[in-house]
């Protein structure tokens, strides 16, 4: 299934989501997914990761992680490479949006969702406000 676009509210992709991935399916949980993408944007450089569990909170993914680049080509570099890792290491092929500017890259994963900003763009949309619990701060810990 091809998602067509992003809730520009939320930044979650828009449809349905596809059949959760299970280990004995696939090889891969969603634990699994979310720990290569923090290695991944970690071993990149990026700046600020935060990871939000979304369990029970909404049906479109397990987790979501955000981050920054200090620019528009170091957020095109992180994204590319997530998107390489995944595909080489789980074999999944991931649906990407906003790489070509370079200011807000979210990358579907199935059961993990990214977000990749430049900083300024990330101060302006604020995701982590809508998505982490009460009385949660922007810099938690991964």
């Amino acid at each position: 299934m091809v998602l067509s676009h992003s809730d520009p509210a939320t930044g979650l992709p828009v449809g349905p989501r596809p059949k959760p991935a299970t280990p004995a399916a696939d090889g891969y949980s969603s634990e699994d997914v979310l720990a290569l993408v923090l290695k991944s944007v970690d071993d990149d450089k990026a700046e600020d990761i935060v990871q939000i569990d979304l369990r029970g909170r909404s049906d479109v993914a397990d987790y979501m992680v955000i981050c920054s680049g200090r620019s528009s080509r170091q957020v095109a570099s992180i994204s590319e490479k997530l998107a390489d890792r995944l595909k080489q290491e789980l074999r999944i092929s991931v649906r990407m949006e906003g790489k070509e500017t370079g200011d807000w890259v979210l990358i579907d994963a199935a059961d993990v969702i990214v977000h990749v900003f430049r900083p300024e763009v990330r101060d302006f949309y604020q995701l982590e406000k809508m998505w982490l619990p009460a009385g949660s701060t922007r810099s938690a810990p991964v």
